[in-house]
């Protein structure tokens, strides 16, 4: 059976990308040209072909999507693995009403892959846990998530 593609968000997608979660983020290296793999959590879908992602505006994701602006996100969801590939650009270089000096990145969706290979399914997703004060974790995770659902 042939993995599925999309061109846009499949319902469950964009319902499990209203709140933080952990994805993985690739891009192209501004450097060496080869592929770069970050761990981000501030995402958002703002609606079925457009994902909003927040970063340091120090990040090597900015610089490398300044170079070449073609992601790939990996999200483990619906219990499989998803490869949403999309253009990406720098829509603010500070994200507003933040205590930290964000970027907002919009991802214009191209294509959504399931990844998943045959026969299996995922039946545990990935969980984290915040290694410094909660309580400031949660309100800086709130004023992301507001801010980027403003944007």
């Amino acid at each position: 059976m042939a993995n599925l593609v999309e061109p846009k968000l499949i319902k469950p997608l964009y319902d499990e990308l209203q709140k933080e979660r952990f994805v993985t983020l690739a891009t192209i290296d501004y450097e060496t040209g080869g592929p770069n793999v970050s761990a981000i959590s501030w995402i958002l879908a703002k609606d079925e072909g457009t994902l909003y992602f927040a970063v340091d505006n120090r990040s090597r994701i900015i610089q490398n999507i300044g170079e070449n602006n073609q992601v790939v996100i990996n999200l483990i969801a619906n219990e499989s693995t998803y490869s949403i590939q999309g253009t990406a650009y720098i829509k603010e270089e500070r994200l507003q009403d933040v205590p930290l000096k964000l970027a907002l990145i919009e991802v214009s969706i191209n294509e959504v892959r399931d990844v998943m290979f045959y026969g299996s399914k995922i039946v545990s997703e990935v969980k984290y846990d915040k290694t410094y004060d909660k309580d400031a974790a949660a309100r800086l995770d709130k004023q992301v998530m507001d801010a980027m659902k403003k944007a």
